[in-house]
């Protein structure tokens, strides 16, 4: 018998702590907002990891503990079934979040006069970071192509590289245009940085959630040069809606690089996982893959409600179809608003909290990014408010 899992339950969070509803006062200046802008999902984390900890919580110390090897044994089969990569144990290593990997990666592997490259629009921390640690960001944004999607300039990334850019950020898939990257991109972009010695941080922590039966390619896969110079961070956090378990790690196949990035981590003892993020990763990775398919087909559904629903009623917002994940980049540059009068019509009229296009980069401005991890009545709401708010203001 084929469990059936519940994604239309709406679940009241407020109270939790959680950032999506408890800071809707702080950033939006009011808090009757549908939130669709923190990039978690509103639907229950799976029964077996909840279980999981359950069963833990049940035994009353929770003294200093070791990391099974069945945590990474779990890890380990996962990304080979569901990504055909043979990963060894000894490159990977656990780090406390995609974000904080990333600063743990500058402050490892870089001179203070060193510069990151970005490909905007994108994730915003892959600037707020390296620019907090006082590092140059350069800047290669992506060419938009007229069905809205987006590649790679490699024309224009030649041009701004000088010998002191040492790390390259990529986004696999694409926050927030939910891109697939395809072999050939990847392995030009793996060829250009291994040669002109440039580190590569492979942010794929939306991988297990490829839409519509496409696949997933991991960026160190590609090539022996791929290989070589990158650094590949994932965790089930997306996937199984647990991100505040905090259960990232990343996988470093070159031993040069591998020994110098995990000695620095392990110098502080920064690898080591906290008491739940064992049992919550290996739970996820071998129970979740039944949950992990009817979630996906669940988000599929709505983002094809709300394609559908802006050709039919908001024809001037044109939703880019995701290849991966649950955010759906939404192209609101027909509305003719500028930005401020963007921010108006969503959060004051239609009462609906989404991220800013702009803080991906000026190539964002005009856009909005949607969250669609949501049970289909509260997107249904969401869409009927933005159809009035656009509406009114014609």
């Amino acid at each position: 018998m084929i469990k059936q899992y519940d994604f239309d339950r709406v679940i009241d969070r407020r109270g939790s702590g959680d950032v999506k509803h408890d800071m809707l006062n702080a950033y939006y200046g009011r808090e009757d907002l549908i939130p669709l802008w923190v990039a978690d999902m509103e639907f229950a984390t799976p029964d077996f990891v909840v279980e999981a900890m359950r069963q833990r919580l049940d035994h009353p110390i929770f003294g200093y503990t070791t990391v099974p090897e069945s945590y990474w044994e779990s890890v380990i089969d996962w990304v080979y079934s569901h990504h055909d990569w043979t990963i060894r144990r000894e490159w990977l290593c656990f780090i406390p979040g995609i974000v904080k990997g990333i600063g743990m990666v500058i402050n490892a592997l870089l001179d203070r006069d060193d510069k990151v490259i970005i490909q905007p629009p994108v994730y915003h921390p892959f600037r707020l970071v390296p620019t907090a640690y006082g590092r140059e960001v350069v800047y290669n944004p992506l060419i938009e192509l007229p069905d809205g999607g987006y590649r790679m300039d490699f024309e224009q990334l030649e041009q701004v590289f000088d010998a002191r850019c040492k790390l390259l950020i990529l986004s696999n898939p694409h926050n927030p245009a939910g891109i697939l990257w395809d072999r050939s991109t990847l392995e030009r972009l793996a060829e250009f940085c291994h040669r002109k010695g440039i580190w590569v941080i492979a942010d794929e922590i939306h991988c297990d959630m490829a839409l519509w039966g496409k696949r997933h390619i991991p960026f160190a896969t590609v090539s022996d040069e791929a290989a070589a110079c990158s650094i590949t961070f994932a965790a089930p956090s997306k996937t199984f809606n647990m991100a505040g378990i905090v259960s990232s790690y990343c996988i470093v196949p070159n031993e040069t690089l591998r020994h110098q990035f995990f000695g620095w981590i392990e110098a502080g003892e920064l690898g080591t996982p906290h008491l739940f993020a064992p049992i919550a990763t290996e739970a996820a990775f071998r129970q979740g893959e039944p949950w992990r398919q009817a979630m996906l087909r669940y988000v599929e559904q709505n983002i094809e409600y709300v394609i559908d629903f802006c050709r039919e009623a908001i024809p001037q917002i044109r939703p880019l179809r995701p290849d991966a994940s649950f955010l759906v980049w939404l192209d609101c540059r027909s509305l003719g608003l500028t930005h401020d009068a963007l921010q108006d019509l969503f959060v004051n009229r239609a009462r609906l909290a989404l991220n800013d296009g702009a803080m991906f980069g000026p190539e964002g401005d005009g856009f909005m990014r949607l969250n669609v991890g949501v049970p289909r009545s509260l997107l249904e709401e969401a869409m009927e408010r933005l159809k009035e708010a656009v509406a009114e203001s014609l």
